[in-house]
């Protein structure tokens, strides 16, 4: 186990990407589930550093709908650029719908224009151990952030989270940040999520939505504006 690392259990993880409705309408459908949803925790926001390998492999997992894959990100909270005071590594790790997390604190940073994303990993050596010293050779492919609301079902057995007004940077080849920004203030992402055993009691809440689950992903949707693709 990696000092100080947190390892989630594995749940699952379903994503709604609507773009019909706004946010306000969004959250409303929310509210006025029979699951009883409130809001918790307060409104932040996200920032994440998505990493991959030279041939884009996650990428690639991704659209290829494979059933296990990795996504590797930095994550931290509210401030996008300045003094980073508790970044987070996370490794994504996905089979199927079951989704599952580990994460570890990094050292503080400063982040700027100039900041080279591999001096971050360098800094962290000591907190990494050696499976994951192989972090040295991804790249930082994309910067994102955006807003996110948290609710949880009356039981308590389901958390929602509302992403919206998103943001996206491209990195350079050298490893630079914050070159164009690219934004997306439509869409909305809604993802339910839950342990294993009350998946029957999710279609229950699910079924009230009036859009339909898809295959979302931020990294995804961001390169894809970044690159002006459909991926």
């Amino acid at each position: 186990m990696i000092n100080g690392a947190n390892v989630s259990e594995y749940r699952f993880e379903r994503k709604f990407f609507v773009t019909e409705l706004s946010r306000h309408e969004v959250e409303s459908i929310v509210k006025l589930n029979s699951a009883v949803f409130s809001e918790i925790f307060y409104e932040r926001i996200v920032n994440n550093i998505y990493f991959d390998t030279y041939n884009m492999k996650n990428l690639c997992d991704n659209l290829e709908g494979a059933s296990d894959r990795v996504k590797v990100r930095i994550r931290w909270y509210d401030e996008l650029i300045g003094h980073i005071k508790k970044p987070v590594l996370e490794l994504k790790i996905k089979n199927g719908l079951l989704g599952k997390k580990i994460s570890v604190p990094l050292k503080a940073f400063n982040l700027n224009a100039d900041l080279k994303i591999q001096d971050i990993f360098k800094s962290n050596i000591c907190l990494l151990e050696s499976d994951l010293n192989g972090l040295l050779g991804l790249n930082p492919v994309l910067i994102n952030k955006y807003s996110r609301k948290y609710f949880e079902s009356r039981d308590k057995k389901f958390r929602i989270t509302l992403d919206f007004d998103q943001h996206f940077f491209q990195v350079s080849k050298t490893g630079n940040l914050l070159l164009e920004k690219y934004n997306d203030a439509v869409s909305v992402i809604l993802e339910i999520k839950y342990n294993k055993e009350f998946d029957n009691e999710a279609n229950r809440i699910t079924s009230q939505f009036p859009f339909r689950i898809t295959k979302s992903s931020k990294y995804v949707n961001g390169l894809s504006k970044i690159f002006q693709s459909n991926f």
